[in-house]
This record gives C-alpha cells, sequence and structure tokens, in this order.
C-alpha cells in the first residue's frame, strides 16, 4: 500500500496520488545532499529573503483553523494567503484544530494524519519559492500522542525500571512509529529533576536524582535519534526535544511554572546535571527552554543560562526552542516587558530560536528588523540552527511519506508485547506481609473469591499528553483473562475520583460524598465474602496533571487520597480480609492510612495500555515486580522538599512527627530475597580526574527467579562547601535464579566525586569519600575511599 504525497481531501485514500512534484531551483547546492550540511544551510541562506528567514522561526497549532478547510483538511490557498513565505514548523498534524480532547473531537486517523503532512509539505514545495519543508513535532512522551499508537507507562514509571536498556529499547519504538507518519520532531524527554511532589506534572519526569534521570534521559534520546554524536538521523529516528532547562521541576508551592527559588550551586550541581550529560553524550536536536523563572529572570529570556551556559560553556550546538506560548508569558505572565514585540526581541538575544506553537511574539521579528530594533545577523543565526536541524534530518531528501505500511502497522504485536514488559518492569512491590503474591487452586470445586474493588479497577489510565491507542487493557480485565474460570471475581468500583477523568478538561470535580457513601457500602457487601480484595485507588488523569493555566489546574496542596477513598479502604479493612491495594496514579502515594494497614501494597503508577496484563501478572506471581522508587515518598505535605541527598543540616526532626519519609528512594520489595555481599572497591585510593569501580557479590536466597537493582551512592566526609549526604553514583537491575551468584561491577565516573567550590569552579578536592552499595538508599554497606593530590 503506498500513498505518494496525496492532496488533502475530505476523504484522504490508502493508494497511490500524485507523483511527488519538483524541486524549485533543483540545481541550487542546497538540494544536493552529498554536499555537507554546512555548506547547503549557507546556498540556501544567502538566496533567502528576510521574510522568508522569520518565517522559518514560527510554527501554527491555534491558527491551522485558519488554513483548513470544513472538514479539517487542509487548505493550500489559505495556506498561501497566511504564509506566503513559507512555514517553519507546523505543531500535531494529528490533532484537528489545534489544543482541545481528543474524546470530544477524535485526532486524525493514520492515514488523514499523513495525507495531511504530505499535503502540507506539498504546498511547501509547490506554493513557496525555495521549497523548504516544514518540521511536524508530536508530543511523545510515553509513546506518540496520537491515534493508534502504543502506549508505554509515564517517564515515572519507566525511571522506575531503573534500566536504561528497556528506556533505550521503548523510545526507539516511539521515534519509528512517529517517523512513519511523517513527523520528524518530538517534545521528549522530560529531564527536569522533580523535587515537589504536589507538582502536577511530576510523571513526567524521571525523578528526583540528578544521576538517574541522566542516565534515563541519555537512553531516551539514544532511543529518539539513534546512539552517538552523530545529527544526522538514520531511518526510523526523529528529532528529540530535551526539556525543560531548567529548574522546572521544583517550583514554589509546587504550582506548576511557578518560580525556582535556588542558587547557581545548587543549579550546577541538582538540575543541571541530567541536561549536560545528554548534550555531551548524544546528539540532541533541540533543547526548550523552561517556564519558571530563577531570580527574577524568566527562562525562555535568561541568556546567562542558554547562551553562556548551554551553548558556550557546554558547546550545545542546536536549536532551543520556546515552550508553548513561553515567549509571549514573558509579556503576560512574568511582565517583564509590555508587549509581545518585547517579548520577542528579549528571548531572541536570550537564545530561542523558534516560537511554538503559534509564533505570535516572532511574528513581530520582521518589522523589528526592518525598523532597526533587531539586527538581522540575529535572525540569521537562529535560522541557521533551524535549517541544520531540517538538513540533519534528513527532511529535504524525504518530506513525503511514500509507504503508509510502517504506519498502519503501528501498535501491533511488537508494540503491545514492549508495552506489556515496561509495565511490569515498572511495577513496584512497597509492602508485603505475605499477601502476595495470589495463588489459584488447580482443584475447580474450591475457588476463591476475590474481590476487585475500587475507582481504578476498570479502566486503563494512562495519565497525560496520553495518546489513543489501539485497545486497552484494565485491571479488572487482565486479571479476569488471567484467573479465567479458576476463581469467582466480584467487582464494585467504591466511589468515584472525579466526575469527568479527561485529562483535557478544564473543570475538576470530586464525587458525589452521598452517592459515593451509597457505593462504598455497596463495595462492602460485594467484598463480605471474598477471600482476598484487591484495591485499585489513586488517581485519575485530572487529580494530578499539568495546571497550565489558572483555568486549568493539576497541583494539590495535600497529598494523600481524594474522592473518599480512604473511607472506602476503612470500611473494606474493617471486613477483616487480606486487602492488596494497588496504587494507580502520576504522583508518589503519600497514603499513610494504606501503608500503616494494607497488607500489600503494589505501586503502578500509569502505566500503559498493556497494565492491566502486567498489574494481573504481578499480582499472581506470573512476573515477580523489581522496580524501585526514583523519588522519596513524603509521609504529609508537611516535609515538603524531601528527598534522600539532603544536605546535612536538613531534617533534624519534627514536634510530634516523623522525620523520615513513608518510603525512601530506591525503594522496592521483591517476591524473592537477596543478599549482597561485601562491596569491593577496585582501587582504595584514585587521584582527582579518575574513576573506580565497586564489585558486590549478589545471591538470590529466595525460591523464585527475581530482579535486584544493584545501587551505589558516596558521600565526601570533609568539602570545602556542604555536600548531599549521599549522592546516587551508579545502578544496575540484575536478574538472578533461585541460589544464583553474579559479581556485579559498577563504575563511578571521575566527576561524581567532584562539586563546585567557593570559587564556582568544577574541582574534586582531596579527602574521604564513603562509597555505599545497597538495594535502596537506605540499606546500604559501606567501604571507604581516599582521594590524595
Amino acid at each position: 500500500m503506498v500513498l505518494a504525497c496525496p492532496m488533502a481531501s475530505a476523504t484522504p485514500s490508502n493508494e497511490a496520488a500524485t507523483a511527488i512534484p519538483p524541486k524549485p531551483m533543483a540545481n541550487a547546492p542546497y538540494w544536493n545532499a552529498k554536499l555537507p550540511v554546512a555548506e547547503r544551510v549557507a546556498d540556501l541562506m544567502k538566496r533567502m529573503t528576510l521574510e522568508e528567514k522569520v518565517a522559518q522561526m514560527v510554527s501554527t497549532w491555534v491558527n491551522k483553523t485558519k488554513i483548513q478547510d470544513s472538514d479539517y483538511n487542509f487548505d493550500p490557498a489559505k495556506a498561501t494567503a497566511r504564509y506566503p513565505n513559507g512555514l517553519g514548523f507546523f505543531t500535531r498534524a494529528s490533532d484537528k484544530e489545534g489544543p482541545g480532547s481528543p474524546r470530544v473531537l477524535p485526532p486524525r486517523s493514520i492515514v488523514e494524519s499523513i495525507a495531511y503532512v504530505n499535503a502540507v509539505q506539498r504546498w511547501s514545495r509547490e506554493h513557496t519559492r525555495l521549497g523548504i519543508p516544514v518540521l511536524f513535532h508530536e508530543e511523545s512522551l510515553h509513546g506518540l500522542a496520537a491515534r493508534d499508537a502504543t502506549s508505554f507507562p509515564v517517564p515515572m514509571g519507566l525511571a522506575s525500571t531503573w534500566d536504561p536498556n528497556l528506556v533505550r529499547t521503548v523510545n526507539t519504538l516511539i521515534a519509528g512509529e512517529v517517523r512513519s507518519r511523517g513527523v520528524y520532531q518530538v517534545l521528549s524527554p522530560v529531564v527536569d529533576v522533580a523535587r515537589d511532589p504536589r507538582w502536577g506534572r511530576i510523571e513526567e519526569t524521571f525523578g528526583e536524582d540528578p544521576f538517574l534521570v541522566g542516565e534515563m534521559g541519555v537512553a531516551a534520546v539514544e532511543g529518539l535519534e539513534g546512539p552517538g554524536k552523530d545529527p544526522k538521523l538514520a531511518p526510523g529516528h526523529v528529532l528529540a526535544t530535551l526539556k525543560h532547562m531548567t529548574g522546572h521541576g521544583e517550583p514554589q508551592s509546587g504550582t506548576n511554572v511557578g518560580p525556582a527559588n535556588m542558587g547557581e550551586r545548587e543549579l550546577r550541581s541538582v538540575f543541571f546535571p541530567p541536561f549536560k550529560q545528554v548534550v555531551d553524550r548524544t546528539a540532541v536536536a533541540s533543547v526548550m527552554a523552561s517556564y519558571n523563572e530563577i531570580d527574577g529572570i524568566p527562562s525562555h529570556s535568561n541568556k546567562w543560562l542558554l547562551a553562556e551556559v548551554l551553548r558556550k560553556e557546554w558547546g550545545y550546538p542546536g536549536a532551543v526552542v520556546s515552550d508553548y506560548e513561553g515567549i509571549e508569558q514573558l509579556d503576560d505572565l512574568h511582565h517583564v516587558t509590555k508587549d509581545y514585540a518585547g517579548a520577542a526581541r528579549m528571548a531572541l538575544e536570550a537564545g530561542v530560536d523558534v516560537d511554538f506553537p503559534d509564533g505570535e511574539a516572532y511574528s513581530t521579528l520582521l518589522q523589528q528588523v526592518k525598523d532597526g530594533k533587531i539586527p538581522e545577523s540575529a535572525i540569521d543565526n537562529a535560522v541557521r540552527l533551524i535549517l541544520t536541524m531540517k538538513f540533519n534530518a534528513g527532511l529535504f531528501e524525504h518530506p513525503f511519506v511514500t509507504d503508509i505500511k510502517p504506519a498502519l502497522a503501528s501498535d501491533g504485536p511488537a508494540g503491545q508485547a514492549l508495552a506489556r514488559k515496561a509495565a511490569a518492569e515498572s511495577l513496584i512491590l512497597l509492602k508485603n506481609d505475605g499477601a502476595l503474591p495470589l495463588s489459584l487452586p488447580t482443584d475447580a470445586e474450591h475457588k476463591p473469591t476475590i474481590a476487585v474493588i475500587g475507582p481504578n479497577a476498570n479502566v486503563a489510565r494512562l495519565g497525560g499528553y496520553y495518546g489513543i491507542p489501539r485497545s486497552t487493557v484494565s485491571p479488572l480485565a487482565g486479571i479476569r483473562a488471567l484467573v479465567g474460570n479458576r476463581a469467582n471475581i466480584v467487582f464494585s468500583p467504591g466511589v468515584v475520583i472525579t466526575k469527568n477523568d479527561d485529562w483535557w478538561a478544564d473543570k475538576v470535580e470530586l464525587g458525589d460524598p452521598a452517592k459515593n457513601k451509597e457505593m462504598i457500602a455497596q463495595a462492602v457487601q460485594a467484598a463480605k465474602n471474598a477471600d482476598t480484595i484487591l484495591l485499585f485507588i489513586g488517581d485519575t488523569e485530572q487529580t494530578s496533571r499539568e495546571g497550565w493555566a489558572t483555568n486549568h489546574l493539576g497541583d494539590r496542596a495535600s497529598l494523600d487520597l481524594v474522592g473518599q477513598q480512604n473511607d472506602l479502604f476503612n470500611a473494606l479493612k474493617a471486613l477483616g480480609k487480606p486487602i492488596v491495594a494497588v496504587l494507580v496514579n502520576g504522583r508518589p502515594p503519600s497514603y499513610p492510612t494504606v501503608a500503616a494497614n494494607a497488607d500489600a501494597i503494589l505501586e503502578t503508577w500509569y502505566a500503559g495500555e498493556q497494565q492491566g496484563n502486567a498489574i494481573a501478572d504481578a499480582l499472581f506471581g506470573q512476573v515477580n515486580p523489581g522496580g524501585k522508587l526514583p523519588v522519596t515518598v513524603a509521609r504529609s505535605v508537611g516535609q515538603i522538599p524531601i528527598f534522600y541527598d539532603h544536605k546535612p543540616s536538613a531534617l533534624r526532626g519534627y514536634l510530634f512527627s516523623d522525620a523520615t519519609p513513608l518510603y525512601p528512594f530506591g525503594w522496592g520489595l521483591s517476591y524473592t530475597s537477596f543478599k549482597f555481599g561485601a562491596p569491593v572497591l577496585s582501587a582504595s585510593t584514585i587521584k582527582p580526574g579518575e574513576g573506580v569501580s565497586v564489585r558486590v557479590p549478589l545471591t538470590n536466597t529466595g525460591k523464585v527467579a527475581g530482579d535486584e537493582v544493584v545501587q551505589v551512592y558516596l558521600r565526601d566526609e570533609v568539602s570545602s562547601v556542604t555536600r548531599p549526604v549521599k549522592e546516587l553514583a551508579g545502578f544496575r537491575r540484575v536478574t538472578l535464579q533461585p541460589g544464583e551468584t553474579k559479581q556485579v561491577d559498577i563504575a563511578i565516573r571521575p566527576d561524581a566525586f567532584g562539586l563546585w567550590n567557593r570559587q564556582m569552579k568544577f574541582v574534586t578536592e582531596p579527602g574521604a569519600f564513603t562509597i555505599m552499595v545497597g538495594p535502596n538508599s537506605q540499606d546500604l554497606q559501606k567501604v571507604e575511599l581516599k582521594v590524595t593530590q
């Protein structure tokens, strides 16, 4: 089945359409793929008018309705009228009219989406003077956010695997599904270090630790773009966008886009490292500025951040893109300028090259250059980077989708199998008093009764920035499929958390208390004769999400369960039955009543389209949970900020409450047991600039196979500036059969020993270091290391 550059039509066809149109100026060097990219860029730029250059710096999303007909098809005539000099970027070909819920207006089908992309690219070649292709981008944080694409666990769940190889594989599949639809850029991954669980976007991150976030970020970019530093995309890959630079993950009061109150040393020690690791180790194509301010300077206007640190100090060669309306917010949110023209000048001077999603501020650049307010050289600098990105992507050679078969195969058996594997690896056993795994008898006459209760039992929650996979498996469906007729399954929802669970909907209303009280009584009645209660509780996509506007909130001032879920738990607990709490949520599970009183607790996050099968496998022992927490879980909101790598003076204690976390960073149990031997260093003494390896024997002392994550931490015993009580410096997920022992070697990189001294220089100071090894950040064995002059 072939689709060759169809014109937009009310009924897009799967069949071949018109031939690929000829290139304008076909003999110009910029079309010659054999020439170096720099030569092609230089040739193209000398041919471009100022108007054509500025056109490359903007995108369209809300405005796409103005270049479409009444059936949502692309209209070349309207596009030419609105964008006579072409268009640099296009925001989300998958949706029909910009921001809005796919439940309200279903997104384009694969065929429709490809037809749309091809129509836009045909217009750019036939109706613009130079034929510069348009760079489409999509959201793909845990799967392409479109129809019939594979949906994986949210990044917090992927981080819980502690498996960079899996994250790389997942993102490779995502890249293939995106690229097959003619889209060459994704807004992923997020490498914000997240340090406030009140923040609704915490689920989009890889957690609280700079090292873990960096390793997962590198793996994600390698999956999306391919490994190595070559900026040219191979087939099946897409341009990654690293976001959000920076401080975004610890906003004031935990509210989205709030100020990041931190000093330069904290930025360099905690929030910069994941970005720098990705820049140093990959060919990441673009970096997105963050919404927040740091010390009074919003990131979209922060020249020190984007120009001095990112470009000059780190040597980052790529483009910087705005977050959606981030430039415009310099005016209407931060009030550091009086209009969009001023915002455009500030952002351009700071080093922001592209204005997403609709170019409202950068549409003023043309007149500002003509008025002498902005030098054309500033425009040239940005456009050079944009064109470089397009040439490196191969977009000039392959702007059209000519074979639709790969796209139609999206979310097929391979994707579903990988989604199930990723979900299984992400599951974390937080507590187990022997209630898990559940067993099923072989004697059909003695079938147990299992009560599946809760508002998250009969729905597959996908989290924010979700797509619409071909099918999803709820936990209830997964349990029924696994159990078959070997047990009696009874179900009751128990409560309604929110009346609507659409992530896109602005209004959020909790379930009716009187109705919930009735539903709790019904759930108790359903469960009274059960042998075991499986209680599915947590969040909906509305109770923890991105709060992108004052009328679309998503952050919370409390961390415990909402919607009378604690009442449901207590009522069921009173039955005296074994109760297994299965947590389906986006934020860390600060549920003290459940933690104290459940017989077992399984954290599942939003685990993607195959979550029901993976959860059922874990509950019944077909899979042994091996995930670990990538965040510290607070006992109450009063402990915030709480993270494992705190400074020595922090967390001295509280009156009338505990200073320890509910669950420590790196925590996770298993159905088997592991024994750590004494760690041994490859050298007891090293010099600054050298690394060291630690070896630890690990034995599965239980009766079933299982995964353990060997975690290595270090502590600088005396330093010229304060350092954390411990810092993650290495990890490895290991699978062991019963009775098996492996010698696990983990390298600690030289930079792990460094610090930003009082002169703000990165140095390694001689002295004593303690190296700590164990299954989590709390239960550790120690060995001493000395760094000499």
